[in-house]
């Protein structure tokens, strides 16, 4: 079952209240500029889809470490301390040079697994509503064709990165980034990313991608991706 802070996140999302850029991390020079998030529900919230040993590891070790390194990239840049995650990501080439490629990897992975959490739930039958589903129908045909576009991009993904669903030019896409790149820094807004780095799945799914991403399908928090949808097409 979801906790109270989740119950408490929904309400903020349907008042129109949701900022990634606000989500627990704080621009403050001379401080910890960015905060791991907490999760906003238990490890075992989305059982048997995602085992609760993965993604304690995954949040508790692997974004934990994302959040440390970019401080650590802030740090010695302390000039971009005071910019929100989005700007950096959306504005690279304005980025110093020296601290590039570290706001590009551990910047990406924070804002990344920041939109993956809130991104789950488990609740039987939710489904993308109002705006996005009309656009998922004139786009894909159905939310099933587009739940099969999106196994199929996450399954040409080499090695480790991302199938996203983006929102580009104000129309709807599924595309892929490697690593923890991320969509804003090519110009699209992200809705919906799919983690298929081995660390979000392998512990339960081992080498069976195509196990977790049906999994995966099954604990898609759609009332938040509408939310960010209807937030950004307008």
């Amino acid at each position: 079952m979801f906790s109270r802070r989740d119950a408490l996140k929904t309400i903020a999302l349907s008042t129109g209240a949701f900022s990634l850029a606000l989500h627990e991390s704080v621009a403050q020079v001379g401080a910890e500029v960015h905060k791991l998030p907490t999760l906003g529900y238990d490890y075992d919230a989305v059982e048997p889809f995602i085992d609760a040993e993965t993604m304690k590891l995954h949040h508790d070790k692997h974004h934990a470490t994302y959040v440390a390194k970019l401080n650590q990239a802030i740090e010695k840049e302390p000039s971009i301390a005071s910019r929100p995650i989005e700007d950096l990501l959306k504005n690279l080439d304005s980025v110093p040079e020296s601290v590039r490629n570290d706001i590009r990897n551990h910047g990406g992975g924070h804002y990344n697994h920041c939109l993956l959490w809130q991104s789950l739930r488990k609740k039987e039958g939710d489904a993308p509503s109002g705006a996005l589903a009309k656009a998922i129908e004139s786009t894909f045909g159905s939310q099933n064709a587009l739940e099969e576009k999106l196994q199929a991009v996450a399954l040409k993904v080499f090695g480790s990165g991302w199938a996203w669903l983006t929102l580009r030019d104000g129309k709807l896409e599924v595309e892929a980034t490697p690593n923890q790149d991320c969509p804003l820094s090519t110009g699209s807004t992200p809705l919906l990313g799919i983690d298929v780095w081995e660390h979000a799945y392998y512990l339960k799914y081992q080498n069976r991608r195509v196990e977790y991403l049906k999994a995966f399908q099954q604990v898609i928090n759609w009332s938040f991706v509408s939310e960010r949808f209807n937030q950004f097409k307008a």
